[in-house]
């Protein structure tokens, strides 16, 4: 009766505090990037803490402005002809549906918020991109905005990573006495395994986006650089984000052509082929083993609870769940496997 009594105080409380329970998980997520970063530091330049976060937190502003500073105009340009190009392709796109059968029934049965027939002609193709980011953008933080979210989660991540023993024992404090200590080992369990997930998967994101760009730019496909990066920033989310890292790249492969589109679909199905069964599989050895199903699954659970942030948070946050779980259940014995 207790157990059920808890879970649905826990359920009720994510559904009424969906958001702020979002902003508090991605500030936990980058204090743990700092607190690692900086341990790091300490264990092999033996600086005090203090300083040790200093120097990562100066080194990843001066990161930021040097790329801003160096590559910064030309990301902006190659994004705003990113735009410019995935806009023309509206046409060409649903000319190509209109001209055969099966895409004049895929137009019919399309919502007009995606460009198809269905519920009036308002829709557009060149507009869903818009609609999907004006949702994101209410969904992400209806007070502030994502602007203002970011730096809410930029001040406070910094602030947990400055006296994390500080936010730590006052979440125990709210713990049973008698309890404490088990709290303690798995909050540390947790922010073990969400600090191996983003080391793990920050490793992935570069590979996929590195490979990405280099292929498109060998294939001749323009703004290989931009779609490069975008690739790998959508590889933060697991498989889901695969697949939105490569549509821009196929709309752009159609406008050169039938062999320039194959090129790009078999590029971006390799590079997911090596990450799925190369790299993924050697990361996880050494960082968070997340069975795929349970990873989709959460992804679905989580974007249907906490909508778009949901879904890019969802890995992390099953990560520290099954380091949660894992410490809460004793180890099956060989004869009760399956």
């Amino acid at each position: 009766m207790r157990l059920t009594i808890t879970l649905t105080v826990i359920a009720l409380t994510v559904w009424l505090l969906g958001d702020v329970l979002t902003v508090i998980f991605a500030a936990t997520l980058f204090a743990v990037v700092l607190h690692g970063l900086s341990r790091i530091l300490v264990k092999h330049l033996r600086l005090p803490y203090g300083w040790a976060l200093g120097a990562v937190t100066l080194g990843l502003i001066a990161a930021v402005v040097l790329l801003v500073w160096g590559s910064g105009p030309a990301i902006v340009n190659e994004v705003s002809r990113l735009q410019d190009a995935l806009r023309q392709q509206e046409a060409y796109v649903r000319s190509m549906l209109e001209g055969s059968e099966t895409g004049q029934m895929i137009l019919n049965y399309l919502p007009s918020s995606l460009g198809g027939h269905q519920g009036g002609s308002g829709g557009s193709l060149a507009s869903l991109g818009s609609r999907i980011a004006g949702s994101m953008t209410g969904l992400v933080g209806s007070a502030f905005g994502v602007a203002g979210t970011i730096v809410v989660v930029l001040i406070a991540g910094l602030y947990f990573a400055m006296s994390p023993s500080v936010y730590a024992n006052g979440a125990l404090r709210l713990v049973p006495v008698a309890q404490r200590p088990r709290a303690r080992a798995l909050m540390l369990r947790a922010g073990h395994s969400l600090w191996a997930w983003v080391a793990g998967q920050s490793l992935d994101m570069l590979v996929v986006g590195v490979l990405s760009g280099v292929g498109l730019w060998f294939i001749g496909v323009p703004l290989a650089l931009a779609l490069g990066v975008l690739a790998g920033l959508c590889n933060f989310i697991p498989y889901i984000g695969a697949i939105l890292g490569a549509v821009p790249a196929l709309l752009l492969a159609l406008s050169l052509g039938t062999r320039e589109t194959i090129m790009v679909a078999a590029l971006y199905s390799v590079i997911q082929f090596f990450e799925g069964n190369v790299l993924g599989p050697v990361i996880q050895r050494h960082a968070v083993q997340m069975p795929p199903a349970i990873t989709i699954l959460s992804q679905t659970l989580f974007g249907a609870i906490l909508g778009f942030p949901g879904l890019i948070f969802a890995s992390p946050l099953t990560a520290a769940l099954l380091a949660i779980f894992d410490g809460l259940t004793p180890p099956l014995e060989d004869d009760e496997r399956v």
